[in-house]
């Protein structure tokens, strides 16, 4: 036992290994237990939290169980200013790898549950999130490796210079892609509108069918498919009918003016009682507009409790039958584009014609 190897006796090396070998065990039966208790919370609960915690408690490595009891059982040993520093630095970079293992674990299982969870009503999204995960990941990546370089005492002002220089370059030479890349996060994040809702884009009507990293695909109602840069869609004013809760209706009708004072006073309460007859529209007002040159017009605003368009045209059709049915019982036309020349001299005119028509006849 008084046998000396690098500075230290075998018995100072047999505690020093025996502490290092009962850290190893003790963190290895931990991770097993709170697995374990884990696995059977997570197996009562329908929260994604759980699973996530139970993956990122599972991707503790043994390499990093192993580096822990070492650098434990070293600490008993008599080494030198150096070789201690080196065991430091090497604990350190154990620590930091596995943090950078959990977060990598985290952020890819995160990423696994929200593609299962949008994928029934968002399945475009998905493409996104992937894109998001890895910059994510990356980064995490990166900044691991910079403090690992850092740890072992490499100067690394200059590298992220470069790395910032070389960044600007090619942010530079791919600003567009990267526009529509950081767009297409932005309608993943924000939500403007997702896969399935109708909108229209300046004069573009239809539904959206799928967003990906660098563009939006529209199906038009003529059927084609329309296909925005993510970036000019942002720009653009959209409005999202998906989520209309009611709809303003304006519509106008015309009569002729061939009515008398008490079947005028009687058009608003026939406009009322047709709107009101529509179980799913609430009636606003009715009144007399203006004069048209060949019709009376009046003017009905309601609401249709309901976005959807259909129902909407089945109330407007069933007012419009309404109306005709009851203007016929009141003896009111509706008005018809028409123009009346009236002659100051009707005679005159014959006498102009007359010849006119001689020479016809006679050619």
């Amino acid at each position: 036992m008084n046998y000396v190897v690098w500075n230290n006796d075998l018995g100072t090396w047999l505690v020093a290994a025996t502490i290092a070998l009962a850290v190893c065990v003790g963190l290895d039966a931990v991770k097993r237990i709170l697995v374990r208790r884990l696995s059977a919370y997570a197996a009562r609960t329908d929260t994604y939290m759980d699973d996530l915690a139970l993956r990122v408690l599972s991707a503790t490595h043994a390499v990093f169980i192993l580096a822990m009891g070492l650098y434990a059982g070293a600490q008993l040993l008599n080494l030198t200013e150096r070789s201690a520093a080196l065991l430091a630095k090497l604990a350190i970079a154990a620590l930091l790898l596995q943090a950078a293992r959990w977060g990598d674990v985290g952020v890819h299982g995160w990423l696994h549950f929200y593609r299962i969870r949008r994928s029934a009503e968002d399945a475009a999204s998905t493409t996104s999130t992937a894109a998001l995960g890895f910059v994510a990941r990356t980064a995490l990546w990166l900044v691991i490796v910079l403090m690992i370089l850092d740890n072992f005492g490499v100067n690394i002002t200059t590298l992220i210079a470069s790395l910032g220089i070389g960044g600007i370059a090619v942010a530079l030479a791919l600003q567009n892609i990267l526009g529509d890349l950081f767009s297409s996060l932005s309608i993943v994040l924000d939500k403007p509108f997702v896969v399935g809702d109708f909108i229209i884009v300046d004069d573009v009507l239809g539904t959206v069918e799928y967003v990906g990293l660098k563009t939006t695909r529209i199906r038009s109602l003529g059927g084609e498919q329309v296909v925005f840069s993510n970036s000019d869609l942002l720009k653009s004013r959209i409005r999202n009918y998906k989520h209309m809760q009611t709809r303003r209706i304006v519509f106008g009708i015309g009569i002729t003016y061939a009515v008398n004072k008490e079947q005028l006073r009687s058009v608003p309460a026939i406009l009322r009682e047709a709107v009101e007859a529509q179980p799913q529209a609430t009636f606003d007002r009715a009144h007399f507009k203006s004069y048209s040159p060949s019709s009376i017009d009046f003017e009905v605003v309601y609401y249709v409790q309901t976005g959807d368009y259909g129902v909407y045209m089945d109330v407007q059709q069933e007012i419009n039958l309404i109306l005709f049915e009851r203007f016929a019982e009141a003896g009111i036309a509706f008005a018809q584009p028409r123009q009346v020349v009236q002659l100051a001299e009707p005679a005159a005119a014959l006498q102009v014609l007359e010849p006119e028509q001689e020479q016809r006849r006679a050619a």
